[in-house]
């Protein structure tokens, strides 16, 4: 980030430049106004991104592989939104038989897919092929989960 944006991190900054104010995020759980969060490592291709778990619900919308002790993390999430790009093969996203696989590995009760590809066909069609407590997320989604 800061390599992309170095103008924002200037020690001259014109007017105007946003005040931005960095946060590592380690392994450890965190609280945000109280709230208990969990980062969850996980990977993109051969990058380390990070989900999150917050109460029973654990979001993580950039992935294509997470390490066994990182799925412990996530086992007794009652909704998990997880990315499935498309079902073709690809190298840093989950595929749809891969989220659903993960899914139901987790045995998690309530999932929405996100980070969709058009690739992936209609969002009709392809609901109609989901079991029935996974659903494909979209624009202005609302999911009201108490934390």
């Amino acid at each position: 980030m800061i390599r992309e944006f170095y103008y924002a991190f200037a020690e001259f900054k014109y007017p105007g430049i946003p005040q931005i104010v960095l946060n590592n995020i380690e392994s450890d759980p965190f609280e945000v106004e109280g709230i208990r969060v969990t980062p969850i490592r996980v990977w993109h291709h051969k990058l380390e991104v990070v989900g999150f778990r917050i109460g029973d619900f654990t979001y993580i919308t950039d992935a294509n592989k997470i390490d066994a002790p990182e799925l412990e993390l996530i086992k007794g999430s009652k909704v998990l939104v997880l990315n499935a790009l498309r079902k073709e093969k690809h190298i840093s996203h989950f595929t749809l038989s891969e989220a659903l696989a993960l899914i139901e590995s987790l045995e998690i009760p309530e999932a929405y897919l996100t980070h969709v590809s058009h690739q992936m066909g209609l969002h009709a069609e392809i609901s109609k092929q989901l079991p029935p407590h996974v659903h494909l997320a979209y624009d202005g989604l609302v999911l009201n989960i108490p934390v």
